[in-house]
């Protein structure tokens, strides 16, 4: 059966930590630090975790088994488990319904708005992958559906901890957007790796309509929107947050700098733990805002003021 469970991507659960900002900003807006000492909230959490790994494996699944003719033009994903082997149709729907129905029976056990997410990211697993809509053949649709993907899974990081509340637009929009910059920057990483605009064509029909400078261009953008929104939720919640904003856009140029290696990780966001600078980074990054949300400084009082400064 390992043939089979390969196309479920299970080394791929490591995605769903996506859902931790989620978490994180509940407990920090609509809570308190108490809640992590609750035993409903880690059983919560623990379900959720689960939920949210068996819906996007249905994904995965059904996405190996429909990309199997264009995969084989890819000169990594050739090797895939469909493209390789000899699978039963009836055992890869199979485990396709399986995986939807384990996915919403334990998204029950966390709330209703946290179904709905699981219902809305399986959904967009059919949008993007079955024909006739199949967003990931029309080039910039397929980077703005697949990372919308990122803000579903914050909203179910955020349902974890409370339902009583929605989180601020800003910051969902924003994560959807740093979403948006990470799928960019793998299809100009995946586009820069084949070498060769024919060959990525039959791989992948929406790189008909780009260029490496397009998609570069697309990644600055998203990066940009995903930033001055961020920026927008810091500043209206706390003010302090603001000096973590250089921490941020630097996160964005060091990722983008991983993406011009050869057999980048940016192609296969799964693997980016293996990247340790990248790793320390991010760590330096969340201590820069436990400081920050522990520390008062008076004098950025400066840009909420709306009163003109005389000299």
């Amino acid at each position: 059966m390992k043939k089979y469970i390969r196309i479920a991507r299970p080394d791929h659960c490591i995605k769903q930590m996506f859902v931790l900002p989620g978490v994180a900003c509940a407990v920090v807006l609509a809570t308190s630090v108490s809640t992590l000492l609750e035993f409903g909230f880690w059983f919560r959490m623990l379900a959720g975790f689960l939920s949210t790994c068996c819906t996007a494996s249905a994904n995965y699944v059904i996405n190996e088994w429909l990309d199997a003719e264009f995969d084989k033009f890819h000169p990594i994903k050739k090797h895939r488990s469909v493209v390789e082997n000899d699978l039963r149709k009836s055992i890869v729907y199979a485990m396709y319904i399986g995986l939807t129905i384990a996915g919403f029976s334990l998204g029950c056990f966390v709330c209703m708005p946290f179904l709905l997410m699981q219902v809305w990211l399986w959904v967009m697993g059919i949008l993007y992958n079955v024909e006739p809509i199949r967003t990931k053949d029309v080039p910039f649709v397929d980077v703005l559906t697949e990372s919308l993907n990122n803000a579903i899974r914050f909203l179910m990081g955020w349902f974890i901890v409370t339902h009583e509340f929605l989180p601020p637009s800003s910051i969902v929009i924003g994560y959807w957007m740093a979403g948006a910059f990470l799928m960019a920057t793998k299809r100009y990483s995946e586009y820069r790796m084949i070498g060769d605009a024919e060959l990525a064509v039959k791989y992948r029909k929406s790189f008909k309509g780009y260029t490496e400078h397009s998609l570069m261009l697309s990644a600055f953008f998203y990066a940009m929107c995903s930033v001055f929104l961020v920026g927008v939720f810091l500043i209206k919640y706390r003010v302090e947050l603001l000096l973590i904003i250089p921490f941020i856009i630097g996160l964005f140029c060091y990722y983008f700098w991983i993406s011009f290696k050869e057999d980048s990780a940016a192609q296969k966001p799964e693997k980016l733990y293996r990247e340790k600078g990248l790793m320390l980074y991010v760590l330096i990054l969340v201590l820069v805002f436990v400081i920050l949300m522990c520390v008062d400084i008076p004098g950025l009082d400066i840009f909420m003021s709306d009163v003109l400064i005389s000299i």
